[in-house]
């Protein structure tokens, strides 16, 4: 009998279950060829009936309740553990409001280069949720890109995507090498976690990714950027719309952690000075989340 690449896809689930189950409606249609995929759902404390939903849709998905919501770290954390009591090869990352193509799996071929650790595919915008939706063309929606590539500016400690609110012509369908591989969907080598671990449980939402990525790169692992494996995202459909004090809180505090963990001794100055204006001036979100950062308070912080 032929030995199978495992591969377990891992969709954290919070009062989401609509989502989830296009998500998963989309995984049942993909080729397979000799990959042999386990769909685990960690469902993060739900309290609407995500659960029983699930397992009467999709009685074949591993449904994981964690009875709280662990956010997005300590989420895919439980699916990663279970992944690799199953001896999974690759493990999934893949945000539940999304649904993927038919040849999704085609970014397995980049880790035929044993140096690989992580891939990222193209993802566009799901049709009718791009960030200025009257900026296109009816024939252009779903051809919009969301990633395309990472983009890391160190002199200011921000990440983003390349190619974000672009039409696709063709631009960015070079494989290549990336600065990081967003979690919305990260493919990873088991070998990756033996390395470095799982996700930094302090981040609980946002970033944790772009620490994940930067733990692999100085572990020795490269990153590539597969735009034969395409996917679509509604965007941010369980923290509310960019900008949100959610958003500005974890993005706030997760920055300055990740900043004071990887970036050059200039940035570090320039961040402290950032802190201290927003104790000064700034609003009593970013407070918090500067007092948060000092005090060593991490992971679960805050709530609307």
């Amino acid at each position: 009998m032929e030995n199978k690449t495992k591969v377990a896809v891992i969709i954290v689930n919070w009062n989401g279950h609509k989502d989830t189950e296009i998500c998963l409606s989309s995984l049942e249609k993909i080729e397979k060829h000799d990959v042999e995929l386990r769909v685990i759902v960690v469902d993060n404390g739900s309290s609407d009936d995500s659960i029983a939903s699930i397992r009467k849709k999709y009685p074949g998905v591993t449904v994981i309740p964690t009875g709280k919501n662990l956010g997005f770290t300590g989420g895919n954390n439980v699916g990663i553990t279970y992944a690799r009591q199953h001896r999974a090869d690759f493990v999934w990352l893949l945000n539940n409001d999304t649904f993927v193509d038919s040849h999704v799996l085609s970014v397995l071929r980049a880790f035929r280069d044993s140096k690989v650790g992580i891939c990222g595919s193209k993802i566009y915008f799901a049709p009718g949720h791009e960030f200025h939706s009257d900026r296109y063309k009816e024939t252009e929606r779903g051809k919009i890109f969301w990633y395309a590539g990472g983009l890391v500016d160190w002199d200011n400690m921000y990440a983003s995507h390349r190619g974000v609110d672009e039409v696709d012509h063709g631009q960015y369908n070079t494989e290549e090498e990336t600065p990081f591989v967003t979690g919305c969907s990260m493919m990873i080598r088991a070998d990756v976690f033996d390395r470095i671990g799982e996700l930094d449980d302090r981040y609980y939402l946002y970033l944790e990714d772009l620490d994940f990525c930067l733990r692999a790169k100085k572990a020795g692992f490269s990153l590539r950027y597969v735009p034969s494996s395409v996917l679509w995202h509604v965007n941010a459909s369980s923290s509310a719309r960019p900008g949100n004090p959610l958003q500005q809180y974890y993005q706030t505090r997760n920055r300055m952690l990740l900043g004071f963990r990887f970036a050059q001794t200039r940035t570090k100055i320039a961040l402290l000075r950032e802190a201290i204006r927003y104790l000064l001036t700034g609003s009593s979100v970013r407070r918090k989340a500067v007092i948060d950062f000092f005090s060593g308070r991490y992971g679960n912080r805050f709530s609307l």
